[in-house]
């Protein structure tokens, strides 16, 4: 059934092989049984001249070596398929980051110029795309059949997922997660156009600024400079430089500080306190949405060392 799909991204056709191959080894047992089924009954049926009074001499070396054969099999099946999952959870540095948010009943994407669609997205040509998702509100599910990719996108965190669209045209996007009455209509599209196009594109759908840009000002706005900043009476870490950096909390652990830990210290501040500070941040869990959390990100991330507001 999968076939009549179009492999349209570069993972596509190691999926459908794999799932071929499950398919394959799965019939050849089901034929190996039922073939030694119908061997017995029709060998031991009524009637039959065989002598049912011998009795045979036991052995576990056919058990054994049937048991092994198909425990060997579906193994290297299971690694062959953990291998694959790894590689498609590990996005390429030269990956492009679009942040998609889901509502009941819609996907919203922003990039990182500061474009924003809705039910639509537009990828370029042959180039690794990381989406970083999250939902508004209950658990959805991007999926992508012409691409093979599926991801369940959770409320309260960030789900990552990349592919590689080899095949220009549009494709359809769906939900497979329930999510509520208006479930079945939660479709969209995904457009993937050559570099020029693509380009073209994004220079002719109207923004605001940047992510990051737009991330500044609520950085001001929610008076995140007044702590942060470097110029308040409050004693708080600098972000400058901050993201992808190694953060020494005061339980003595240490963590990177990715999307999920920027999100993560907004929320939910006293979680993960970093060594040396007092836990007085506030918590902005229902404060600020997710759409205005994925441009405090970006603007965190845009932060080099000396580049502080």
């Amino acid at each position: 059934m999968w076939r009549s799909l179009p492999e349209a991204s570069a993972s596509a056709p190691r999926v459908d092989l794999l799932i071929a191959s499950l398919l394959g080894v799965s019939l050849l047992v089901l034929g190996l049984v039922l073939f030694l089924l119908l061997l017995y009954v029709v060998r031991y049926r009524h009637n039959s001249p065989i002598k049912r009074t011998d009795v045979a001499e036991k052995t576990f070396r056919f058990e054994i070596s049937w048991t092994a054969a198909t425990l060997a099999i579906f193994f290297g099946l299971f690694i062959w398929g953990s291998r694959l999952y790894v590689q498609l959870l590990r996005p390429p540095d030269n990956a492009l980051k679009v942040y998609i948010v889901a509502k009941q009943w819609m996907w919203k994407a922003e990039y990182p110029g500061g474009q924003r669609e809705i039910d639509s997205l537009h990828v370029p040509l042959g180039q690794p795309v990381e989406l970083v998702m999250t939902s508004q509100d209950v658990i959805h599910d991007f999926f992508v059949p012409a691409f093979r990719v599926k991801r369940d996108v959770l409320p309260g965190q960030y789900e990552t997922l990349w592919f590689r669209a080899d095949r220009p045209g549009v494709y359809h996007l769906f939900c497979s997660q329930f999510c509520g009455t208006d479930h079945a209509a939660m479709t969209g599209s995904v457009t993937v156009l050559s570099d020029p196009e693509y380009r073209r594109w994004l220079a002719a759908v109207g923004t605001s600024g940047s992510l990051a840009q737009q991330g500044a000002d609520l950085f001001i706005r929610y008076g995140c400079s007044g702590c942060h900043g470097g110029h308040g009476t409050v004693r708080a870490p600098s972000l400058a430089g901050l993201y992808g950096s190694p953060v020494p909390l005061s339980d003595g652990s240490t963590v990177t500080a990715d999307d999920r830990y920027i999100r993560d210290s907004i929320l939910f501040p006293r979680q993960q306190v970093v060594a040396s500070y007092q836990p007085v941040m506030p918590s902005f869990k229902g404060v600020i949405g997710e759409e205005d959390l994925l441009k405090l990100v970006a603007y965190i991330k845009s932060l080099g060392a000396g580049n502080q507001s």
